[in-house]
């Protein structure tokens, strides 16, 4: 008898390929590498300045902070900057994310423990449905909530006051929050990639953390490689100090950084196998495009949200993709990095 096979619903595998490579140890080690307050946060400085200055006005004014939004790809830094205003502001956050909250029931038992000042972070904000969404305004505006006992004629309206909290939104996706959402926000920052040398920084303070040797040039060799993003350079090392481990004597250097990532797969423009095979397949399957996303990720076996969250962000940062409005096309960037030519039409 055929053994049947489970299939993962769409959503649960998109939050595996959502966080591809990331172990359970990876996630405890990024917790312990998390800087605790503002002055030890690397890069971002327009940002960084802006929220010293909010915090500091709310301190004196004894109020909390406004509610704040924080916009931009994965892995820069925004769940942590939600834990440092959090530390900054000496109060407690609670966290949770937009697909978590399928009701507005999940959201009441969520405002009422929050205290005076507390920070609520919703993760993926976008991803609100859009009746927990309209719930949460009059939270937002009033610091009160109107929830509804018994049903038909004897449903009663109950308002419930809150005490001041601040919520703090995440999204990878501005583009996809309503505009009534966005504009309860009194705050609200994009996060850019990072430069190499704010990477580098970063790198050298991981590597102390775990007691790793590490020069000035192999840190250069893997920010070089890290997309722009903090959380890969912290994995990147993560990796690199396991090479070092095994194959040498525990220091990193360039050589031994370039041996270890050419052996996972990231070259030296930081793109790794799944980066390639997009390129790859507009570049080869549709003579460098155009070619429509959805169209794509057939060809791919891959999600949507996939391809739009962890994959083109970095790739059109590093000119190697061309969104146009009739699909997306590859460069002649990525045609000489990856060393092929357009195909010859029949």
């Amino acid at each position: 008898m055929k053994e049947e096979i489970p299939v993962k619903p769409k959503q649960e595998m998109r939050e595996v390929l959502l966080t591809q490579q990331e172990t359970d140890e990876d996630r405890v080690l990024n917790l312990s590498l998390r800087p605790q307050g503002l002055d030890e946060f690397i890069g971002q400085p327009e940002l960084v300045g802006n929220l010293k200055i909010a915090i500091q006005a709310a301190k004196q004014r004894g109020e909390p902070l406004e509610h704040l939004l924080l916009s931009g790809p994965q892995g820069l830094g925004k769940t942590t900057l939600a834990y440092i205003l959090a530390h900054e502001m000496n109060t407690k956050i609670t966290a949770t994310s937009g697909p978590a909250i399928e009701r507005a029931g999940d959201l009441i038992g969520i405002l009422t423990n929050l205290g005076e000042g507390d920070i609520l972070f919703i993760d993926e904000i976008h991803r609100l449905s859009k009746v927990v969404e309209e719930f949460l305004y009059p939270a937002m505006e009033q610091f009160q909530i109107d929830f509804v006992i018994d049903k038909g004629p004897y449903a009663k309206t109950i308002k419930f006051n809150l005490k001041r909290f601040t919520l703090v939104g995440a999204t990878t996706r501005s583009g996809l929050l309503t505009a009534p959402l966005r504009a309860r926000f009194g705050l609200a920052y994009h996060l850019n990639f990072y430069e190499e040398e704010d990477l580098v920084r970063i790198l050298e303070r991981s590597a102390k953390l775990l007691s790793s040797p590490l020069d000035q040039e192999g840190a250069s060799e893997i920010a070089r490689r890290s997309r722009g993003t903090p959380r890969v350079a912290n994995r990147l090392l993560r990796r690199v100090r396991d090479y070092a481990q095994v194959k040498g004597d525990g220091g990193v250097t360039k050589p031994l950084a370039e041996k270890a990532l050419n052996a996972q797969g990231i070259d030296t423009l930081g793109l790794d196998e799944v980066d390639r095979r997009v390129l790859k397949a507009i570049l080869h399957q549709y003579n460098g495009g155009p070619v429509g996303l959805e169209a794509l990720a057939a060809t791919l076996n891959e999600e949507v949200d996939t391809l739009v969250d962890v994959v083109e962000p970095y790739l059109l940062k590093v000119g190697l993709l061309r969104r146009t409005p009739r699909g997306r096309e590859a460069t002649r960037t990525a045609r000489e990095h990856l060393g092929m030519a357009i195909k010859p039409l029949l």
